[in-house]
């Protein structure tokens, strides 16, 4: 039986999306400002803006994401890393980080998963913060079916939280068939975050109704707005 979903139930599988090279601090002001008017799961902003949104956020429930590695996952481990820690340190509680593509597609899932896994700790590391989410983004768009198999088992390996489809600025984003592989392979170990396209109620639904989490989205107030209070 498929769930019945409210604006508020909703809203709460959402991440916030502003990645826009040209995001400004009014804009990302509002996206926080809006974050707790609808009551989403968390505010998912470029690594500049944690400190801010931590503060816009504060008391309000609602989580700041940020993103490391981001686009092309190309970053060296320790840059990655070092990103991480500052951002965990500055208020993230949600990390959202690329892996190393060009390692996954030469099949160096060693490589992979200890990116990952520096990720993972250098957020458990970082100002006493605890339960710092690191949800690992495979960019399905990319990958062959196994090699998101594989991805996604270096992400459980590594000790991260979730994985997720895509970033939005590859050549597709999150797919339903991608959803459903990803959760049939990580099970009830790891959570799973659709996001890359997803811009209506419609969309949304089918993600979740594919086994995902979360959903991350710039249309996320559309998305709730199709549904009654």
């Amino acid at each position: 039986m498929q769930k019945e979903w409210t604006k508020a139930t909703l809203a709460k599988t959402i991440d916030h999306t502003l990645l826009k090279a040209i995001a400004t601090e009014q804009s990302v002001r509002e996206l926080c400002a809006e974050a707790r008017k609808y009551g989403f799961a968390s505010v998912c902003v470029n690594p500049c803006w944690v400190s801010l949104c931590a503060k816009e956020l504060s008391g309000s429930g609602v989580l700041v994401c940020t993103v490391i590695g981001f686009p092309l996952g190309a970053n060296a481990p320790e840059t990655k890393a070092a990103e991480a820690r500052l951002a965990a340190a500055q208020g993230a509680a949600e990390i959202d980080m690329v892996i190393n593509l060009g390692a996954a597609k030469a099949g160096d899932w060693r490589a992979v998963e200890e990116d990952i896994r520096g990720v993972v700790k250098a957020s458990a590391d970082s100002a006493s913060r605890d339960g710092v989410s690191v949800k690992v983004i495979i960019e399905t768009c990319y990958l062959s079916d196994a090699e998101k198999v594989k991805a996604c088992e270096a992400a459980a390996r590594a000790g991260a939280r979730f994985v997720k489809t895509s970033t939005g600025f590859g050549t597709g984003g999150a797919s339903v068939e991608d959803v459903r592989l990803m959760r049939k392979t990580v099970g009830d170990k790891l959570q799973v975050k659709a996001s890359g396209g997803i811009r209506s109620y419609h969309d949304a639904i089918l993600m979740l109704d594919a086994g995902a989490d979360r959903i991350g989205a710039s249309s996320s107030i559309a998305i709730v707005s199709e549904l009654p209070e």
